[in-house]
């Protein structure tokens, strides 16, 4: 056990974003749950951390997030190593990019059970953790797109703004356990997800990817790091473009976001 180490279990750690995640905590001295279905790449992550860091520093396992028995089991073999659990990243995620009605109802109802009920699974496993770990929070990955709805990404941004919700409900409930719940949200991100699947979008092309997984973990470290949680956001763009968008979201009337989306995504 080491529970005098800080810790963070980070679904998705495979690659793109989880993966930056894990490597900046582990550098700063934190002991890091890596967790995804791809089991080759979590291990070959692993091992990569305990070369640099020792072997106390990484724990991994394979992590389906939609399944709640699988969240269970993988949390208490995570905090047995630890002792403790100061952050949860919810990270894990997929996307679908394309017209709503030519995509198979069943693929839309496989993103919404990771990215949705992905999320739910790994906050009601975690707050019994969470909350027995002074400072402690949950981080979910949100997108610029919960912002305002993406044509071809409709599901997707669906999902985000779900998250988004779930943020804001569960700092408030949360307050009273000493629980922070945030989420960060990033514009494209130059990941294998964005590159597989997002990038044929004319928004993409019309915005460019600007950031990197990297951008967005320095954004985790900021949230995870603060000795006085309570004065953090509930929200943090990541990037100007995020920013400025988030800004607008705020600002702006709902008939002139809709129109600069539309006209962003050439509709």
């Amino acid at each position: 056990m080491v529970g005098h180490r800080r810790s963070i279990f980070i679904t998705g750690a495979a690659a793109g974003i989880g993966r930056a995640v894990a490597e900046r905590f582990a550098r700063e001295g934190w002991v890091v749950g890596l967790y995804d279905v791809d089991e080759a790449g979590i291990e070959q992550l692993r091992q990569s951390l305990v070369e640099q860091f020792g072997s106390d520093r990484a724990v991994c396992g394979r992590l389906d997030v939609a399944d709640a028995a699988q969240w269970s089991q993988a949390m208490a073999s995570f905090v047995r190593h630890t002792g403790r659990l100061d952050v949860l990243l919810n990270n894990a995620g997929v996307a679908l990019t394309a017209p709503f009605a030519d995509t198979p109802l069943a693929r839309h109802h496989w993103l919404i059970d990771i990215n949705v009920k992905g999320v739910i699974n790994g906050c009601h496993v975690a707050l019994p953790y969470l909350k027995q770990t002074p400072g402690a929070r949950a981080i979910n990955l949100c997108s610029a797109s919960a912002l305002y709805g993406q044509p071809l990404l409709s599901t997707y941004s669906a999902s985000k703004a779900a998250v988004r919700s779930l943020t804001e409900a569960l700092d408030i409930e949360w307050a009273r356990h000493g629980v922070r719940v945030m989420d960060v949200l990033p514009l494209f991100v130059n990941t294998a997800m964005v590159r597989d699947e997002v990038a044929k979008m004319k928004t993409v092309q019309t915005l460019g990817v600007r950031l990197t997984a990297d951008d967005v973990a320095r954004q985790v470290w900021r949230l995870a790091e603060p000795a006085s949680p309570r004065c953090l956001p509930v929200h943090s763009p990541v990037g100007w473009q995020t920013h400025l968008f988030y800004l607008a979201s705020k600002l702006t009337p709902d008939w002139l976001n809709g129109l600069i989306t539309a006209k962003m995504a050439g509709q």
